[in-house]
């Protein structure tokens, strides 16, 4: 291959710094990947800047090709610097789906105008239109309680645990029911702390659902909750889907002030905003919004303008496929060495 020295070279450097299985497997992959690439192919391109973009990198250097990407979430804060500055350097371009990754990724690049921010947006025709109007349930009767809603992996990093927490320090004059859908390595661990707090009997778990499944529960719910969070291993949301699905069927949202959400809900006009992993703060702005139906139907409609007028997928993959398109007859790459920490 023509640049078999120059890709040997590169990632016997990235070896160096990362003596681990996963970087000789994604070394073969690209070999596999740039031996069987048609000839007519002029570019590579990789979502997720972590293992993905090692592969696009490896077999693009291989075949002398130009690369680019797109970043999101974990792959942006879960692996080093030194791995982020050289794929930076390498890349003809990237595009990431949040203003904070797109700060980070072009403060590390060479020439930070390679980095472009790219929401993903939604395609609005995937979703019914919100209800003319919702019940208007105060959680004051226990034969119609207040349905909150929660969509994600149960995992570190969505805080279901603090939704936990915050669900048992609500009054117990409140009257409500916590539907989650969602698989994940966490639940069972969740579904114990639900028993333990005594809130079993009020929490549906539904596990992994398909989205029309999603879709009646956020026609069915009153309240949507997404406590994200950073965690221990630096993994964190970006801008999570969910919460502008939840928006645009017209249901009002709480969630924290974490990573990129506050570059979708405009605190308290399109949405409720708490520090993540707060606990208390979380259970008062429930308890709040639960006993005003007013404020949510306010907030709710708020939220479906702000995404539609923001957040529609047309224009960002637009702007994706000319990049996509553009000329790709651009110099050979030609790698700089490795940077030595």
């Amino acid at each position: 291959m023509p640049g078999w020295r120059d890709a040997r070279r590169v990632w016997l450097a990235d070896l160096a710094r990362d003596r681990s299985r996963n970087r000789v497997r994604r070394f073969g992959q690209a070999m596999v990947l740039a031996a069987e690439l048609p000839a007519d192919v002029d570019r590579l391109y990789a979502h997720f800047l972590h293992t993905p973009a090692s592969v696009a990198r490896y077999a693009a250097l291989l075949r002398r090709l130009p690369w680019s990407f797109s970043a999101h979430a974990k792959d942006i804060w879960t692996i080093p610097e030194w791995e982020k500055r050289e794929k930076l350097a390498d890349a003809r371009w990237g595009v990431t789906c949040t203003r904070q990754g797109h700060a980070h990724l072009a403060g590390l690049a060479p020439v930070p105008d390679r980095m472009e921010l790219l929401y993903h947006g939604l395609d609005f025709d995937r979703f019914p239109p919100p209800p003319p109007s919702r019940p208007p349930r105060d959680g004051g009767d226990p034969a119609d309680p207040l349905i909150l809603l929660s969509v994600g992996r149960a995992v570190e990093k969505k805080g279901f645990d603090v939704a936990l927490e915050a669900l048992s320090l609500l009054p117990a004059d409140l009257h409500w029911r916590w539907v989650h859908i969602g698989g994940g390595t966490g639940l069972k661990a969740l579904r114990a702390e639900a028993e333990r707090r005594g809130l079993a009997d009020r929490i549906d778990w539904l596990g992994p659902q398909p989205q029309d499944v999603v879709i009646g529960q956020c026609q069915r719910a009153d309240l949507f909750l997404l406590p994200s969070r950073r965690a221990r291993d630096g993994d964190q949301d970006g801008l999570p889907n969910v919460l502008m699905e939840a928006q645009i069927m017209g249901l009002p949202v709480v969630a924290t002030r974490m990573a990129a959400i506050p570059e979708l809900i405009v605190e308290d006009q399109t949405g409720v905003l708490v520090d993540p992993g707060d606990a208390p703060a979380l259970a008062s702005a429930l308890a709040s919004l639960a006993r005003d139906p007013a404020t949510r139907a306010r907030l709710a409609e708020a939220g479906g303008i702000r995404v539609r007028a923001h957040f529609a997928a047309g224009a960002g993959l637009d702007h994706l496929a000319s990049l996509l398109t553009a000329d790709a007859s651009g110099p050979d790459v030609q790698p700089r060495r490795p940077m030595r920490n």
